[in-house]
């Protein structure tokens, strides 16, 4: 099949396109956001004319905060493009995938997630994301939409700065202990398992809204102390702090925001354990230690 990947240069379109571009036969092209305005209408329908089967927007604004200050911004990329992407795949014939966010939910559950659980986002970027699934699910029913989280991998991200902050305090660069929340729950996800979660459920050809993320639920602090420990950092010590122990951001975040992925597995697809991706991402290509080397690496 031939392929469109928009946020070609992110976490998850990143992997997409490594894993597509290692499938014998099938054709990927990806697109980073310089390269292809999702918002812009004449450049989505040039990059559709050249024959796409399948177009997976992994294209969003994605800083929280800046979302705040920046809302019109985000309603276009997150809220409206989207929608627009809809249209034209289905005017097409193309399969469309949209990836959206636990954002989109307040906190408030005391279990994970279920994809038909009320919304109710708490920031300007949780309510673009929302309006932009409203807006896929309007523009083209068939769509398929996928909800993630705490997403990990190439690049930027929270497991790649717990570890570049742990590194400066072994070093002495800085003075310890670190602090990380214990009170943000959530599914983490490692960008690769989750592009190969994507790939399954098209393959399936599965419609509508999943919920997809690594197996197991962490706290931010589980998640922080689980990668150091594999990264070699074991006796840099993390404090556990609540939220409303930091200066407030300008963008509320949700405290608990587990996913029940249990949609995707009834289609065949399961992510491994968070715990076991978290390793894997630190043990490859794309980890924020280094080259690999074999094993656990930290210094």
């Amino acid at each position: 099949m031939r392929w469109l990947v928009t946020g070609g240069g992110g976490q998850l379109g990143h992997a997409l396109v490594a894993r597509l571009s290692a499938e014998p036969g099938e054709r990927v092209v990806g697109r980073g956001h310089r390269e292809l305005d999702v918002a812009d209408a004449a450049a989505v329908e040039a990059a559709l004319a050249g024959g796409v089967d399948v177009l997976v927007n992994a294209a969003a604004y994605t800083d929280v905060d800046g979302c705040e200050s920046e809302g019109e911004l985000a309603r276009r990329v997150n809220g409206e493009a989207p929608g627009a992407l809809a249209a034209a795949c289905r005017a097409r014939g193309v399969r469309f995938v949209h990836v959206s966010t636990d954002f989109v939910f307040d906190g408030e559950a005391d279990a994970p997630y279920r994809e038909e659980d009320p919304t109710a986002p708490l920031s300007a970027y949780g309510a673009s994301k929302l309006e932009g699934e409203q807006a896929v699910a309007e523009a083209d029913p068939q769509a398929l939409v996928v909800r993630t989280a705490w997403v990990f991998g190439r690049g930027r991200n929270f497991i790649a700065a717990v570890c570049g902050r742990a590194r400066e305090i072994a070093e002495g660069a800085r003075e310890g202990p670190m602090q990380v929340v214990e009170d943000q729950v959530g599914s983490p996800t490692y960008a690769v398992d989750l592009a190969q979660g994507l790939v399954a459920l098209v393959e399936r050809g599965a419609r509508g809204l999943y919920h997809l993320a690594n197996a197991g639920v962490a706290t931010r602090w589980e998640l922080a102390r689980a990668a150091l420990d594999h990264a070699g950092f074991a006796e840099v010590a993390i404090e556990r702090v609540r939220t409303a122990d930091y200066p407030p951001l300008p963008a509320r975040r949700p405290l608990y925001t587990p996913l029940d992925c249990s949609r995707a597995a009834a289609a065949g697809v399961r992510l491994r354990p968070w715990r076991e991706a978290v390793s894997a991402y630190l043990d490859s290509a794309d980890s924020p230690l280094g080259p690999p080397e074999g094993g656990p690496r930290g210094r």
